[in-house]
């Protein structure tokens, strides 16, 4: 049984990833997250995901690195961390299009093959009140999350719509695509278990 390791200290990707009822451990990776200089988001979103797996030891192991961005334009927005942030962050995305950059690379240490992919999520704000904004960041108190919203919850009521590849990115791992990568690395979520 190959050994799989989420590099991550996201509850929501490891929520994910037990989807697929695969065993895996979770190692977080302790990285700076800041972007350099001129690093545009798609970029920031590559380079943590590979930083985050490269960071885990050396184990034999198959590796998931992740990391998501989101913008407005060209304004990263960040996880808020408090009420306030939050609701200003909303207040600005209303009636506009934020893009979520996904971006996953898993890592063979045996081989020292990897396979990695952007997702590119369009979400489409609608225009509501900031009585309303704020009375969902008092319900859900998304302030952990890019964005400032959980779209797998009460979040997806602030939209117009949401454009994906892949539904499970903007929750922060794209699963279509990790599955089709476990499987040629022999870890099939619809085979027996040995």
């Amino acid at each position: 049984m190959r050994r799989l390791i989420l590099a991550s200290t996201s509850p929501y990707r490891r929520a994910l990833l037990r989807r697929l009822g695969l065993d895996f451990e979770v190692q977080p990776s302790d990285i700076d997250e800041t972007a350099k200089q001129g690093e545009k988001p798609k970029a920031l979103a590559k380079r943590l995901a590979s930083e985050k797996a490269q960071h885990i030891p050396r184990l034999n192991a198959l590796i998931i690195g992740a990391d998501q961005v989101a913008t407005l334009g060209e304004e990263i927005l960040r996880k808020p961390g408090d009420h306030l942030t939050a609701l200003q962050q909303l207040v600005r995305c209303q009636g506009k299009m934020i893009v979520f950059y996904t971006a996953i690379i898993v890592i063979d240490q045996s081989s020292g093959q990897h396979w990695e992919t952007i997702d590119r999520t369009e979400v489409h704000f609608q225009n509501l009140e900031r009585a309303q904004l704020d009375r969902y960041l008092k319900l859900e108190k998304p302030y952990d999350c890019a964005g400032g919203f959980k779209a797998e919850g009460l979040g997806i009521s602030l939209f117009e719509t949401i454009k994906s590849i892949d539904p499970t990115a903007l929750l922060g791992l794209p699963l279509i695509w990790l599955v089709s990568i476990l499987r040629k690395m022999g870890l099939d979520p619809l085979e027996p278990i040995p």
